[in-house]
């Protein structure tokens, strides 16, 4: 149960007890931990997944730690919901997003988001601009994996580029690859509904998938799109292995693939396709170092209009009703609003 009306120290947290157990509680408040951290009172959370209970946040400095500079109480910030060890040897390479040890909203065993209060390092929050919403702000976690896969595919001026999958975060980097002035970008997806926003939000062209082999699909979104001799880019945001096979074929020889949709498993993969064309393959994961900054700049420009994904905002109360909204792909992205908050 929320309570009726919250004190200074009341922090309700919707919480997944089990498989399908949701329940609202009132935990501990946080504590600072450090003298570098911050504790924010929760704006707008975004629901992605239905299992996942709270990465994606903004949120109101109300607590700072004595050796805090870069924020006051009252700074409006987007968080990087992943707190990396800082000491191993990803994080020392400057790929901290590769941390075996990184803490990570609503990843087990730690907590998420989905609560009034969370504490956080200084570093790990970006301070909103006056035009910037907390909304806006709430974004920019899913904006920043988009903005890492982009630059894991090296994204030049004049490129062609193919996004496979159409969800929030196939859209977004629709988005950010337009910023990089391509020739084309262009929408993979089997659902029609999809495909239009697409083409609305940022994508030049669409490709609804309709079955067949992988080469055949290739060979029509190539004959269809006028690539030539295949895409410049190709980067999945899918998971689906018929998308994956897919991007391989669709791209020219010397092409750049990458990965950023979590496959439900192992998938076959056309090797000896990616071998003769001489590929670069990469992963894509999370977000790394200027991705969230790169984010934030790309929405306080204007280059990337956040809001438009964004479906509805419900009361923090509705937080289990909204996660069934999203399983049943009702909605882009679907915003709660903090406890204190209205809608």
């Amino acid at each position: 149960m929320i309570p009726e009306s919250l004190d200074g120290n009341n922090n309700p947290s919707f919480v997944l007890r089990s498989i399908n157990d949701l329940a609202f509680e009132d935990r501990p408040k946080p504590v600072l931990q450090s003298p570098h951290d911050v504790l924010l009172e929760i704006g707008p959370f975004v629901v992605k997944e239905p299992m996942v209970l709270g990465h994606e946040a903004s949120g109101t400095v109300i607590e700072i730690g004595k050796k805090v500079t870069s924020l006051k109480k009252g700074d409006r910030v987007a968080m990087e919901p992943g707190v990396s060890c800082r000491r191993c040897s990803a994080c020392k390479r400057g790929t901290y997003n590769l941390c075996k040890e990184m803490a990570f909203a609503a990843t087990p065993p730690y907590d998420g988001t989905l609560a009034r209060f969370y504490a956080l390092p200084e570093d790990l929050c970006y301070k909103l601009p006056e035009h910037v919403s907390l909304q806006e702000g709430a974004m920019l976690e899913p904006l920043s994996v988009a903005v890492h896969m982009v630059r894991q595919a090296k994204v030049r001026h004049g490129d062609s580029v193919v996004i496979f999958g159409a969800g929030p975060i196939g859209l977004l980097c629709c988005a950010v690859a337009r910023a990089y002035g391509p020739w084309k970008v262009i929408a993979v997806d089997i659902q029609k509904e999809r495909l239009a926003f697409a083409r609305e939000f940022a994508a030049s062209a669409t490709f609804e998938y309709s079955g067949g082999t992988a080469e055949e699909s290739a060979a029509r979104l190539i004959e269809d799109n006028g690539l030539g001799e295949g895409a410049d880019v190709a980067i999945d945001a899918s998971g689906a292995a018929s998308s994956i096979r897919t991007a391989i074929h669709v791209l020219r020889m010397g092409g750049s693939f990458v990965q950023g949709g979590m496959p439900h498993a192992d998938v076959p993969f056309p090797m000896v396709e990616a071998c003769t064309k001489e590929l670069t393959v990469r992963g894509s994961f999370r977000y790394g170092p200027k991705d969230y900054d790169t984010a934030l700049g790309m929405v306080a420009t204007g280059a990337v209009d956040v809001k438009r994904l964004i479906t509805k905002t419900v009361a923090f109360e509705e937080a289990e009703k909204a996660f069934y909204e999203v399983k049943e792909g009702k909605v882009i992205k679907l915003l709660i609003a903090g406890p204190s908050q209205g809608t």
